[in-house]
């Protein structure tokens, strides 16, 4: 297989794990959380973590790396094109939301580690945090989504 190709593959393979990553460990967080199940939650949290850890930030960064500065190049694209902008744009407001999602995820992994290891309900923080968790999942996935449209239709 050509150099081509293997970081084509590679490149695909990444975007879908920052999609399925994060639509997986969305899934589990948002329903765990309406499950009232403290010890649950810590689970999950720490499993959300780790997974976005492990999965979703090496792909992340693997993205712009083998899309930007070289799938575009050696294919013969120009960077300026309006779909490779449109997708670059959406990549940074996925990130944008991202981010937060990642700071967000931590502090309530911690929360619900503390609350299961005291015996205590998920403080009201915890629910703050978890709401602005999801407002920030849903922009982040249908950007990832429009992303997906851009790369295949190349319009």
């Amino acid at each position: 297989m050509s150099a081509y190709l293997t970081v084509k593959w590679l490149h695909i393979l990444s975007s879908v794990l920052i999609v399925g990553t994060g639509f997986g460990t969305a899934f589990y967080l948002f329903f765990v959380n309406r499950s009232g199940n403290v010890a649950a939650t810590a689970i999950v949290g720490r499993l959300v973590v780790r997974a976005d850890t492990w999965f979703t930030a090496p792909a992340v960064l693997f993205q712009p790396l083998s899309g930007v500065l070289w799938l575009i190049r050696e294919a013969g694209w120009l960077a300026g094109e309006g779909w490779i902008v449109g997708a670059i744009v959406l990549f940074l407001l996925t990130g944008a939301c991202w981010l937060p999602v990642v700071w967000l995820q931590r502090r309530m992994r911690d929360m619900a580690v503390a609350a299961h290891a005291t015996g205590q309900d998920l403080p009201e923080r915890y629910w703050r945090y978890a709401r602005r968790w999801e407002v920030l999942g849903y922009p982040a996935f249908l950007a990832v989504l429009a992303v997906f449209y851009l790369m295949v239709v190349k319009p």
